[in-house]
This record gives C-alpha cells, structure tokens and sequence, in this order.
C-alpha cells in the first residue's frame, strides 16, 4: 500500500467509527500534540518487560474501570 492508500484507508475508518466531527477533533489533537511514538514504544515495552502479565491486567482492568 502506498502512503495515499494508508492516509486515505485510514481517514476512512476514523471517519466510519468516530464520525465526521470526532475524527476531525482526533486529528486536530494527533496534530497539535508533540509525539514521539518510538520514545513511547520504547518506553511502554521497558515498563512490560518489568512487570507480570497479573500487574499488566490489573493496570489494564483499572484503565476501564476510571473511563467507563
């Protein structure tokens, strides 16, 4: 897939499961926000490597819990 073909397949699934208006918003805030994503792949797999596959469910079940 060429990067047009990534752009606009992916404009298309935000769109198909946000919606106009929130795909708009989730752009606007990917764009405004300054991130590294290999720093924080990086990051993340350090702090996996640390912990159980317990502490990771655990942080992951607390994760639901604070945004339902």
């Amino acid at each position: 897939m060429i990067d047009t073909e990534i752009r606009q397949r992916g404009v298309q699934l935000l769109a198909e499961h946000l919606g106009d208006m929130e795909m708009e918003r989730f752009i606007a805030l990917i764009q405004r926000e300054p991130f590294d994503y290999t720093r924080w792949r990086q990051q993340w797999f350090t702090e996996c490597e640390e912990s159980s596959i317990e502490d990771i469910s655990r942080q992951a079940m607390a994760l639901k819990e604070s945004v339902s």
